[in-house]
């Protein structure tokens, strides 16, 4: 069936037709190609017809995720001020996204890379920054230092950055490349795309730079948008209480340097049940597949959506797509294992209309 007969069949008119089409942009290189990820329209995720709500799919990008902006970005200012030339390796600490976005960007230019990753880190990106060149190398709990193991990464880095002649960090952690990459093209794009009207924006937190530069191009452009900083509960970002997190990629065991300028208006912090119940509503309402952090963007959504004003208009950035999650929060048996939720009741949870996480706080 067409989409414009099912759309027509269902009263749907506002869908795009089969003749609706958006010309596609060349493309001088796979870098170039970063950005322009599509807003989708969630018209059955939210449960009050009264709002609206976009969802920002940054699984578009060529290598997966969000990181592939501040990736690039970081690379090609180093580049353009004279830190990295034709013999740099580049040595850099990720939980996955950003390694796989480097090892893109540094196989493109020629660059040796290493990539410092730690015992959470998916396979599927192991093995992808693997695939694009990078070497990798992973930090286990026995080298962390009270079980700090971003510490224990960020150890490692500084150690070969200072060892391996010709090394460039780029640090990610406080480097100003990575805000500048969202607030000239994450943000930008949304606020565009939305003629400038966006009530709430809700963010996930990792490093914190999409936070960071969607906060300063708000602020830039005299926004009024109240934006929802989202963080894993475990996570030692604002005052929060570090402890174990099963979830990559999302909150942080030690405060980073751009958390420490970061602003938001609301913290919502969620577990890592509610990550898998808000992923799985997305795939059961949206047929959209995406990753851990963005489950739990949804769940703070959930968790604040009874209080909005009716014709709130709402901003929702998913950083990644779901295929290296299939093996946790995709798999009822981890998700069994690991958080004592049996199909039954992560059905029931999943097809509930409660929200999948509490405790909104400034």
């Amino acid at each position: 069936m067409s989409l414009s007969l099912w759309a027509a069949l269902s009263g749907q008119t506002t869908y795009l037709t089969d003749t609706d089409s958006t010309p596609t942009r060349p493309c001088a290189s796979v870098l170039d190609a970063i950005g322009n990820t599509p807003l989708i329209a969630l018209r059955r995720y939210p449960l009050r017809a009264d709002i609206e709500v976009w969802g920002k799919l940054e699984a578009s990008n060529p290598a997966g995720s969000s990181k592939d902006r501040s990736a690039t970005r970081l690379i090609l200012d180093a580049v353009a001020d004279g830190r990295i030339g034709a013999g740099t390796t580049v040595v850099e600490s990720t939980s996955g996204n950003l390694g796989v976005g480097l090892a893109q960007a540094c196989r493109y230019l020629g660059l040796a890379l290493i990539c410092v990753v730690d015992s959470r880190t998916h396979e599927t990106n192991l093995r992808t920054m693997r695939a694009l060149g990078a070497e990798v190398r992973v930090v286990d709990e026995e080298a962390a230092a009270g079980g700090d193991l971003l510490a224990a990464r960020l150890e490692l880095v500084e150690r070969l950055a200072t060892t391996i002649p010709d090394a460039h960090w780029p640090n990610q952690y406080e480097n100003p490349s990575s805000p500048a990459a969202h607030a000239e093209g994450t943000m930008r794009e949304i606020d565009e795309a939305l003629d400038g009207r966006i009530d709430y924006l809700f963010v996930a937190t990792s490093t914190t730079g999409t936070l960071r530069g969607c906060c300063d191009y708000l602020d830039r452009e005299r926004r009024a948008t109240r934006v929802v900083a989202v963080d894993a509960e475990g996570s030692a970002l604002f005052g929060g209480s570090r402890r174990s997190r099963r979830l990559p990629g999302f909150g942080a065991g030690v405060p980073t340097e751009l958390s420490k300028s970061a602003w938001f208006d609301d913290l919502v912090r969620v577990d890592d049940a509610a990550c898998v119940v808000g992923a799985r509503r997305l795939i059961d309402r949206e047929a959209l597949f995406v990753g851990a952090s963005a489950g739990g963007v949804a769940a703070a959504f959930d968790s604040l959506a009874p209080t909005m004003a009716p014709g709130s208009r709402c901003a929702l950035i998913f950083a990644d797509g779901g295929a290296g999650y299939l093996d946790s929060i995709y798999d009822d048996e981890w998700v069994e294992a690991e958080l004592g939720i049996d199909r039954v009741n992560l059905d029931a949870l999943v097809g509930g209309t409660a929200p999948a996480c509490r405790g909104v706080g400034a």
